[in-house]
């Protein structure tokens, strides 16, 4: 049977709905604004990276979620300046620190689920401290801190002997290009520590610490030491030993000293007989007279030596020149016709319809994802393959900030990150923000007193070496040595520039083509 339905008013009906549609709303927003809660996290440990390199500082959203419309940042915890800033799908350049410029990039292949990096290139010692990786939605915001320490070893300790002192001989050990602020001790034999004379650690101009440390050896003490600077953030250390014969410490006779002082007392007893005013002048103009002539004769033979040694360093340095340019002209009598290919360039590249140049565009291309293709990097490589032989080609670089140039083997790897190192599979040379450097572990730093506005690459496969010449002045630049195997192609890398990477046609060698 049925009940009987009650019957109410409208009136009723909506005084008595309204509290629970007003809970069901507060609920419903509730469990909104709960569910967008996320918390940031990055790093447990510190990022440790060397002078020059890239530096990775990745940080991830927990629970995982998209944050392509969030926006995300890194900036110095100390001063809260901006070092990366990504808002409204798009990086934004306009509030980073001048000293960032040019060197970061956001990796953002999995924005989708929360995690994101950011990638700081030539790393500096100001880079070293603390950063905020922070993320903010619209109803929600988190941040995390991290560490990158930049660390380097200097170069090997250099021990020299200052001369004697406190009845002993000084040694000093200097070493430079450390960082952080190194630790420098003396070793006997054994291992034990040696107690200092005096030790100083400076700043450079570069940011980078020097060192200086000294001790004093006695003929009693240990005659063999060792100079140790240790990098504690590495924990790694370059020494130097020194080893001092007993001959030369002073050794005081007692037969010298009374011989000494009967001489002395002689002396003192036959100026006082001989005492005569005409006697003592002549004998003092003799001196003056002889001691110039001395002084002229030295003064003479100094001169004399001075020249030779001048014209031993033109000779030297005339011969260096030649040697120099007869290795380019040698190069360049190799010359062969390189192209790019498109199948491996970047999307971000935009080549030539001749494929003879590439530059950076800041538009990704819709091209087809091929293995062949990197994905990371704004790299291309040659059309044409090496597996034997010399080849040599010529790049206008011109005005171009940054860019690589150099070979590497077919099979490096395209997807994902690419250490480029001879140990890897990669030969190059790069200009990043007005340094210029040779790709080895750890990078070579190469001095340039004219900037290239032409780069020739040489490669000599069966030796194992690759050379790089500044064509505009005719001078070597780099040359890696080691040996080869498989396939190597031409490695081509225009980084963020308006100008574009050219390859040259390499005009005839004087006295025609040198190659066989």
């Amino acid at each position: 049977m049925m009940g009987k339905v009650p019957s109410f008013s409208p009136g009723s009906t909506v005084s008595s709905a309204l509290p629970g549609y007003v809970a069901l709303c507060l609920t419903l927003q509730v469990h909104r604004l709960v569910s967008a809660q996320f918390t940031v996290t990055g790093p447990d440990h510190p990022v440790t990276t060397s002078l020059g390199g890239l530096a990775i500082l990745p940080c991830h959203l927990s629970p995982s979620m998209s944050a392509e419309n969030m926006e995300v940042g890194w900036f110095r915890s100390q001063d809260s300046e901006v070092v990366h800033l990504y808002r409204g799908g798009q990086d934004q350049y306009g509030e980073q620190m001048l000293e960032y410029q040019g060197r970061t990039e956001l990796l953002k292949d999995d924005i989708t689920d929360g995690r994101v990096s950011l990638r700081i290139r030539d790393v500096r010692p100001s880079d070293d401290g603390h950063y905020t990786c922070f993320f903010q939605s619209s109803v929600s915001y988190d941040e995390a801190l991290l560490e990158l320490q930049v660390a380097d070893l200097g170069s090997a300790p250099v021990i020299s002997v200052e001369g004697h002192q406190d009845a002993g001989i000084r040694v000093i050990c200097r070493s430079s290009g450390w960082y952080p602020q190194p630790e420098v001790l003396w070793r006997d034999l054994q291992g034990q520590l040696l107690p200092s004379a005096s030790e100083e650690i400076s700043p450079e101009a570069n940011g980078l610490f020097q060192t200086e440390i000294a001790i004093v050896l006695t003929e009693e003490s240990n005659q063999k030491v060792s100079c140790c600077v240790r990098n504690p953030r590495l924990n790694q250390e370059r020494e130097s030993a020194i080893s001092i014969a007993e001959l030369f410490f002073l050794r005081v006779n007692p037969w010298t000293v009374a011989l000494g002082v009967i001489l002395a007392l002689l002396a003192g007893l036959t100026a006082l007989v001989s005492y005569c005013f005409w006697r003592q002048r002549r004998a003092k103009e003799t001196l003056r007279s002889d001691k110039e002539s001395e002084k002229e004769t030295l003064l003479s033979e100094w001169e004399g030596e001075k020249e030779a040694l001048r014209s031993e360093m033109k000779r030297q340095k005339a011969e260096y020149e030649a040697v120099k340019e007869l290795g380019l002209t040698r190069a360049q009598g190799y010359a062969v016709d390189v192209t790019l290919d498109p199948d491996t360039a970047h999307p971000n590249l935009v080549l030539s319809e001749d494929q003879k140049r590439v530059s950076f565009g800041y538009t990704c291309q819709d091209l087809p994802d091929k293995p062949e293709r990197f994905d990371t990097y704004p790299i291309v490589l040659g059309a044409e393959g090496f597996v034997g032989g010399r080849r040599y080609w010529e790049v206008e670089v011109g005005d171009t900030t940054d860019w690589d140039l150099g070979v590497c083997r077919e099979s490096v790897s395209r997807k994902g990150e690419v250490t480029r190192s001879p140990e890897d599979g990669y030969w190059v040379v790069w200009l990043a923000s007005g340094v210029y450097q040779a790709l080895t572990s750890p990078s070579t730093h190469l001095p340039m007193s004219v900037r290239p506005s032409r780069v020739g690459i040489f490669l000599d496969y069966e030796a194992g070496e690759v050379s790089f010449y500044n064509v505009t002045v005719g001078s070597h630049l780099f040359t890696f040595t080691g040996t080869f195997s498989g396939t190597l192609r031409p490695y081509f890398c225009p980084w963020v520039s308006t100008a574009p990477l050219i390859i040259c046609p390499v005009p005839a060698p004087a006295g025609g083509n040198l190659s066989p």
